[in-house]
């Protein structure tokens, strides 16, 4: 193992005797989650060596360490996008580190962009699948043997027996969650009409600029996934209207507490 990871840990390891069992990543506008956590212990990432800054609006860049819903979590609020520059293998930098630090479990959330002309602004999504159209893949290069195996499969990458459960505490909540495709595209830009267009036709319901980096890094790690989209936005030329930085964010913020008690109520359960 590279000697930054043994030193991220022991970095960790200094502030908090806590042990996570499962980390949370926060997408745009979605970062009030952690307020929710007890006991918390915030962890900034510029304090931790071979973590980078988090730059895309609404992500504070910290880690927060506590209970919520009955589990000892570990919480990225903020994460870090291809389209800031950052390479991918400094994206699956924090996944290996919450690895090493004890979850065996990822939950992902992140804001998308709708495809499936049936999906609704507002809408939460149960990703069941994803396409990368990123260009790039955190696990080229050497293989991080002490992480995973050079070929890492795919098929389940997207834990079934955990998208079951998130159904079933939905329907309880009285929660209504889509299941579909989530298409990783490089970004920063929004996407093109005939882009859409495309992505429809290969299978895409939902278009977003992470989350794929984070969940091939986790499964490469042997963790189990779960991972929920919330809907901000109809994608280009569904609407015809430009799309902006704002709606996203204004749409995270007035859906974030449903969002927030399913992800309680799940974690309750696991």
């Amino acid at each position: 193992m590279e000697q930054i990871y043994q030193t991220a840990l022991n970095v960790v390891r200094e502030k908090t005797a806590l042990v996570p069992e499962i980390g949370i990543i926060l997408g745009s506008g979605l970062g009030g989650l952690a307020a929710r956590i007890e006991n918390a212990v915030v962890i900034p990432y510029s304090e931790i060596p071979g973590m980078k800054a988090s730059t895309a609006p609404g992500h504070i860049g910290q880690f927060v360490i506590g209970t919520i819903g009955g589990k000892t979590v570990v919480c990225m609020q903020g994460r870090l996008h291809f389209y800031e520059g950052h390479t991918m293998q400094e994206i699956a930098f924090p996944v290996r580190l919450m690895k090493l630090m004890g979850i065996h479990t990822l939950l992902v959330t992140n804001a998308c962009g709708a495809v499936n002309t049936g999906f609704s602004i507002g809408d939460l999504m149960l990703i069941e699948d994803h396409i990368n159209m990123m260009g790039a893949n955190p696990l080229t290069g050497s293989n991080a043997a002490d992480f995973g195996p050079r070929f890492c499969d795919m098929t389940f990458a997207y834990t079934p027996a955990l998208r079951e459960l998130a159904l079933s505490v939905a329907q309880k909540q009285g929660t209504k969650l889509q299941q579909g495709v989530y298409l990783g595209y490089m970004g920063p830009n929004y996407e093109t009409p005939a882009e859409i267009r495309a992505f429809r036709t290969l299978g895409a319901d939902v278009v977003g600029m992470s989350t794929v980096p984070e969940v091939l890094t986790a499964s490469h790690c042997g963790l189990k996934v779960l991972a929920i989209s919330l809907i901000t936005n109809m994608a280009a030329g569904i609407q015809k209207v430009k799309l902006s930085e704002q709606e996203v964010i204004d749409t995270a913020a007035s859906r974030a507490k449903v969002l927030q008690t399913l992800v309680e109520g799940i974690l309750k359960e696991i």
